[in-house]
């Protein structure tokens, strides 16, 4: 018999129910979960609605990372009730300032071998650790929080062999982007990346969390490593040797597809405008001019990126036709870079410090002009994402980011003269925990008065889904639409907790001058007596996991999405909130319907529970009318859930 990977002791130990078999459903055992502030307001206002009065978890987090910029009361107000709610259920809180969500969840809290979740889907950072980390709508985290099972496919497990070690001026940002040129941004769902091999040992933990980080982008359900003497070495410098245990695969390990990276045979590469996945080398785009470069995100925000950055920049200057900006990824690194004298040297190189937060990478903020290039450390570039319209936005290292910064230009940093500092891990990190707020004893708990403002609405209810669907199809996109096509981040995420608010811009990047906008189009199907229809093309709902994604198309009466593919967690969030996922059964399908077609679904309880083929009648807009042959992914919950209208009409 086959040894075990990693990935599958890790679920093994935590199974709760089901059977632990490629593509079957299973259930398992959520160690901790985190949230952030974009997505944890609607997280505990479910939470609320269950009647949870204290989480079950082992430990949970709320962090204040994305929306802090207050422009106008509605932030300041939802921060104010996360810290309250969180007092009166028992979950940490980490204060505006702390820093970002997962670099802050792997300097404290993270613990090799534990199961994470998280309602962001940059979550499987903390599979650098050994971590089984999972990123998901804010409901489902509820539901973890309130002390259930998880709910997913047991994956398929791709093996990633690791050998060699990165040259100078090579980063982990560059293992991750070869990565992505060969797996690309779709037909991952169900997967899950597992690292091993004689090169991980020559990766810091800071390193495969930035390789972690973006498998989010792969669309795989986590990425994880191996627990081993760097891991101990990284968590005692954090003051947490306790946490530490070794984890691995076993040496016989079987993997359903392995892919083998000699990390010396690397080069520096970047994704170009406008996917993660469209990789070139750096020197490709050599003396491409550039106007922006931004060094931060949870990417690439450790203590060990921003080092590098300073101890280079000590020594040089941001050329003058650029804007440099550094986002430290957490409180404990500002810190540790101000007491070591590397913000100095930042600073004295023309450098913009910004806040510890998400900021720009979640286009709050640090737009760049208008058909310039920006280049970032960043781990996405859907266009339109920096907050300019029409964007020119390169992904790098920390490396080819600073060459940028330096030269004005595009520069593969291998044939720069400058001298590669050399860094090593710290003996002891700064662990001032004091803005990470531990939750209070359950009697303090129980006098905590939890703080609504006006801007903090509920969780919008739905209806049972119809027994007789009678659609309009509001809307028809095509490949990669992502979870920013459809509900806007940047000034809009301050709606999140306003559904009706926040529902009137779905997508608006569609909207054209002078027509109906998507959401007065989908209220006029809805106000006829009929249901929303969307209809898309490949990896639908890619991204971001915020489930605003799918609560808002809900609120304006969307209840099926028609796509050739779904990605994981938007397809999980469509199911929570009541509308069905579909998949076309002949891809070629998609190009047989358009806006304003009528589509038909008959019996949907019983076509939905006799099997995954559903006939639906589509009626064209000159009356043409034809059957089409679609699937379903789901199971006998997942089709009682659709059919009671989403997660929070069930007992």
């Amino acid at each position: 018999m086959a040894g075990q990977t990693l990935i599958y002791k890790i679920l093994r130990h935590h199974l709760a129910d089901g059977n632990l078999r490629r593509g079957e459903e299973c259930r398992i055992r959520i160690d901790q979960t985190l949230c952030q502030d974009a997505t944890g307001t609607m997280a505990f206002l479910e939470l609320e609605a269950m009647g949870v009065e204290q989480v079950k978890t082992e430990l949970s987090v709320q962090y204040i990372d994305h929306n802090t910029s207050q422009f106008g009361p509605e932030n300041h107000n939802d921060h104010l009730y996360l810290q309250s709610v969180c007092a009166a259920k028992g979950v940490w809180f980490s204060r505006p300032g702390n820093g970002i969500c997962h670099q802050v969840h792997l300097e404290r809290f993270g613990v090799p071998g534990k199961t994470l979740l998280g309602s962001d889907s940059h979550t499987p950072t903390n599979g650098g650790l050994g971590m089984v980390a999972i990123g998901a709508g804010g409901l489902d985290v509820a539901v973890a929080m309130a002390g259930k099972p998880f709910k997913m496919m047991a994956p398929r497990v791709i093996g990633v062999c690791l050998s060699g070690r990165l040259r100078p001026w090579v980063c982990a940002k560059d293992v991750i982007l070869h990565l992505l040129s060969i797996l690309s941004t779709k037909g991952n769902v169900g997967c899950a990346i597992e690292y091993f091999g004689p090169g991980v040992a020559s990766l810091t933990v800071p390193e495969r969390a930035t390789i972690t980080n973006m498998g989010a982008e792969l669309g795989v359900t986590t990425s994880v490593f191996p627990s081993d003497d760097n891991t101990r070495a990284f968590l005692e410098a954090q003051g947490r040797e306790a946490a530490w245990q070794p984890c691995s695969a076993d040496p016989d390990a079987e993997y359903d597809r392995l892919i083998e990276i000699d990390l010396a045979e690397l080069k520096p590469l970047a994704a170009c405008p406008s996917s993660p996945d469209l990789i070139k080398p750096v020197a490709a785009l050599q003396d491409t001019p550039v106007a922006q470069v931004i060094i931060g995100s949870c990417t690439n925000s450790s203590l060990k990126d921003l080092m590098l950055a300073a101890e280079i920049m000590r020594r040089h200057k941001v050329h003058p036709q650029v804007s440099l900006a550094i986002a430290p990824g957490s409180r404990q690194v500002m810190r540790m870079l101000a007491d070591n004298g590397g913000l100095s040297a930042l600073i004295g190189s023309g450098a913009r410090i910004l806040e510890s937060a998400c900021g720009p990478c979640i286009g709050q903020g640090m737009s760049p002009a208008s058909d310039e290039v920006t280049v970032r450390t960043f781990n996405r570039n859907f266009k339109g994402r920096t907050g300019t319209a029409h964007d020119q936005c390169y992904l790098t290292g920390v490396e080819s980011a600073l060459m940028a910064a330096i030269h004005g230009r595009m520069v593969d940093p291998t044939t720069c003269s400058i001298q590669y500092p050399e860094w090593q891990m710290p003996e002891a990190f700064d662990t001032d925990d004091s803005m990470l707020i531990p939750p209070p004893s359950p009697a303090q708990a129980q006098k905590q008065k939890i703080v609504r403002k006006e801007t903090v609405g509920q969780p919008p209810q739905c209806s049972p889904f119809p027994h007789e669907l009678n659609g309009e199809v509001v809307i028809r996109v095509g490949d990669k639409t992502t979870t920013d096509h459809i509900m806007p981040a940047g000034v809009f995420l301050k709606l999140r907790s306003n559904i009706p608010e926040y529902a009137k811009e779905v997508f608006n990047c569609f909207n054209e001058p002078g027509k109906p906008t998507f959401a007065e189009r989908a209220v006029s199907v809805r106000e006829a007596g009929r249901q929303g229809v969307i209809v898309a093309g490949e990896s639908y709902g890619q991204g971001s996991s915020r489930e605003h994604a799918a609560i808002c198309p809900m609120h304006l009466g969307v209840r099926l999405v028609l796509a050739v593919s779904i990605e994981r967690i938007h397809a999980a969030n469509l199911i929570n909130f009541g509308i069905l996922p579909l998949l076309f059964k002949a891809p070629e399908d998609l190009d047989k319907i358009n806006q304003g077609d009528t589509v038909l679904l008959p019996d949907s309880p019983g076509q939905l529970s006799s099997g995954p083929e559903v006939e639906l009648t589509v009626i064209t807009a000159d009356h043409r009318r034809f059957q089409l042959s679609c699937l379903h992914q789901l199971s006998e919950p997942d089709v009682q859930t659709v059919l009671a209208g989403g997660l929070l009409n069930l007992p």
